[in-house]
């Protein structure tokens, strides 16, 4: 084997060895930088104002919610509900204590009950929770969230929220398009595939790893 071929041979081995390990060293990295979605703000409202149709109330704690807020006129939110349904609920809605919660002024019952027909073409609404109050409580909850949104004159909102357990709101803080992302703009597709996807991702991981050690510590 002449000099050329030895140093061909041992330029390959090293890029085979060297690979796996920048491999796992970009991966690890990655993982330790993602591995909790920040925390923009704290003290969301609880939906003590607020009853399911069949007079339940629904809570914030001890959920991770996607909250959602679809206003008087249901129908011009059906878009909305069906990217959420497609591409965040659908791959997610067995996670456990994972839920989709609609804040929604009372008197609009029946379009509710329509669109929760159409969402069964898509998976099984079980998780889907409308829960109707006065414009004046939805207000405050919207207002709750501390956010650069506002709502439409009929309490309504494109935007979608993620909370968590703790009834905190969590985003991005240095997203790359917008700085801070406290929601999520669910008219557009592709900001609800990519970015609201993959962060509801690492927010049900991190409880998936809080639950696993958890466990690991009783075992012990």
């Amino acid at each position: 084997m002449n000099t050329k071929e030895k140093i061909k041979k041992f330029t390959v081995l090293g890029v085979l060895f060297l690979l796996p390990i920048t491999a796992y060293l970009f991966f690890a990295s990655g993982v330790n930088h993602f591995a909790k979605l920040p925390v923009l703000t704290e003290n969301v409202l609880e939906l003590n104002d607020f009853k399911t149709e069949d007079g339940k109330t629904k809570q914030l704690k001890d959920h991770i919610t996607v909250l959602c807020f679809f206003g008087k006129d249901v129908e011009s939110s059906y878009a909305n509900a069906f990217n959420l349904a497609h591409e965040i609920y659908k791959k997610n809605y067995q996670f456990k204590d994972f839920q989709f919660v609609i804040l929604t002024p009372e008197g609009v019952e029946d379009e509710v009950r329509i669109l929760k027909t159409k969402l069964t073409e898509i998976e099984n609404p079980e998780n889907w929770n409308f829960v109707f109050g006065k414009p004046e409580a939805i207000e405050k909850v919207f207002q709750s969230l501390k956010t650069n949104y506002t709502l439409n004159d009929n309490s309504a909102s494109p935007f979608v929220f993620i909370i968590d357990k703790d009834r905190s709101l969590r985003g991005r803080d240095n997203d790359e398009d917008f700085g801070v992302l406290y929601g999520f703009d669910a008219r557009v597709y592709s900001e609800i595939n990519n970015k609201m996807s993959d962060d509801i991702r690492v927010i049900l991981a991190e409880y998936r790893l809080a639950l696993k050690k958890y466990n690991s510590k009783r075992e012990i």
